[in-house]
């Protein structure tokens, strides 16, 4: 909004109000104050992600998120109320911390408490919710940047209270998953219950054995990110560092803080350049919806892919075209304009519908009982690193290489895309607790983890399931 970036970031302003005719394109929103007003959050999560593990693991799920929740609703207020750049920060940070603790706990409640067929359309709808949320924020933008005052930004920063409030309240009347029951109480009976009442049915033992030998095994465990280094818990590791790392390189990150930066930087106006975030929102959110209807049907693997291959040709595209029609200092034509708002729209619902939600579910999914708080911190921690440097980058990086930055992105996705097709097993119906089986099929991970594997069936007296 011109008159948020008029009160704090005078600079930018004035670039990009083409004040400064020696500025181009790609670095008018280039600025240092600019970037670490975005990332703050980011770092703010990382660190906060690291202590919400132990609190996730020692006082359950809940906890995490009412955290979270109260501090979201305190950096909304700092937002809202801002008279300086300070101010801006530190509702970030708050917010950031806020993220920390949700991101690492609501992906591990909604795996636990889903059955096995449907965990994958459960843990869908939390990237849903997500992308749901930026859409309505963007629709918020949109109509209060029509406040001639230009006090508009004030409602769109404290009305962060809203949804966190009813985070918060929610998390209250919320039951606290089996698993958490059985590894913190040891109280089968209450748990045997709560897994009646989710299911549906009173044929629930043999996933009651399964949680309880997995919390014994559990309790065991002293030390979850000393433990998750250990070589039999390598592809979990892996994958925990990895999955999350891809999904930052994909450049979706840009697209949710950056879109209508870029759409400015394409020559399109205040309000234009909002509304077109807009449709670039609901494109991701009915991909997430088809997402949730396919992905226990088609799996983890097939999404991956096809998604992959949808956003290295989207980014490609973009990059060409800016390439050969955007010039330093001439805005471009609107019919390519309006392309580039196409493509990216496909691009944005390839990840919607691939890397958005299964960055969280899979990691969950493979993660034994013993390392799953350390690995979903993992996870989050590696996702808010890297948005972070991209954060801190990307407009510097735009400034520097201009269009060649579609294509650096493109290129990591055709990486991303090749380690799913060689390395990540499919996961879906799969009960979390034989997890572990899926690495003994594996034409490379059993290498590594086969020998442990063998050694710990031959212990319980289990089988491998066949044809994984």
């Amino acid at each position: 909004m011109d008159s948020f970036r008029k009160r704090f970031f005078p600079e930018v302003y004035r670039q990009s109000q083409k004040q400064d005719t020696k500025v181009s394109h790609y670095c008018e929103f280039n600025s240092e104050l600019l970037t670490v007003f975005t990332s703050s959050l980011y770092i703010a999560g990382l660190i906060a992600t690291l202590f919400a593990a132990s609190i996730t693991r020692r006082y359950g799920r809940r906890v995490s998120m009412l955290i979270g929740g109260t501090v979201f609703i305190a950096g909304s207020v700092f937002g809202g109320a801002a008279v300086n750049v300070p101010m801006l920060i530190l509702n970030r940070i708050l917010l950031g911390i806020g993220l920390g603790f949700t991101n690492q706990s609501i992906p591990l409640y909604l795996s636990e408490m889903a059955p096995p067929r449907y965990r994958g359309a459960i843990n869908n709808g939390f990237e849903l919710c997500i992308s749901l949320g930026i859409l309505f924020a963007n629709i918020l933008n949109y109509f209060v940047i029509k406040i001639t005052a230009g006090w508009g930004w004030r409602i769109s920063l404290s009305m962060a209270a809203l949804p966190a409030a009813f985070l918060t309240i929610g998390a209250i009347f919320l039951p606290e998953t089996p698993s958490f029951i059985i590894q913190r109480d040891g109280d089968t009976d209450k748990a045997m219950i709560l897994l009646q009442k989710l299911r549906g049915t009173t044929s629930v033992q043999k996933e009651l054995d399964d949680l309880v030998s997995a919390s014994n095994l559990s309790r065991t465990t002293r030390y979850p990110f000393r433990n998750i280094f250990m070589r039999k818990y390598r592809p979990q590791l892996v994958i925990a560092l990895l999955i999350p790392f891809f999904n930052q390189v994909t450049g979706i990150n840009v697209m949710n803080f950056y879109a209508p930066v870029m759409f400015r930087t394409l020559g399109l106006k205040e309000q234009a350049s909002l509304l077109f975030s807009v449709v670039t929102r609901l494109c991701a959110t009915f991909a997430n919806i088809i997402a949730m209807m396919v992905v226990d049907r088609f799996g983890r693997r097939k999404l991956f892919l096809v998604g992959g291959v949808q956003m290295i040709l989207s980014q490609f595209t973009v990059g060409a075209i800016l390439a050969a029609k955007f010039k330093d200092y001439e805005d471009m034509d609107n019919e390519y304009a309006y392309l580039v708002l196409i493509t990216m729209c496909v691009f944005v619902a390839g990840f919607a519908w691939s890397w958005g939600p299964l960055t969280f579910l899979v990691p969950a999914e493979v993660c034994p009982l013993e390392i799953r708080s350390a690995g979903q911190s993992i996870v989050v921690a590696v996702v808010f690193l890297m948005a972070f440097v991209i954060g801190q980058t990307f407009l510097e990086v735009l400034c520097s290489i201009k269009s060649a930055t579609f294509f650096v992105f493109g290129g990591w996705i055709c990486l991303m895309t090749l380690f799913v097709y060689l390395f990540l097993p499919e996961t879906k119906k799969l009960p979390m607790e034989q997890m572990e089986q899926i690495w003994r099929r594996h034409w490379f991970w059993k290498k590594i983890v086969g020998e442990e594997v063998e050694k710990k069936e031959a212990e319980s007296g289990k089988t491998a399931l066949p044809g994984l």
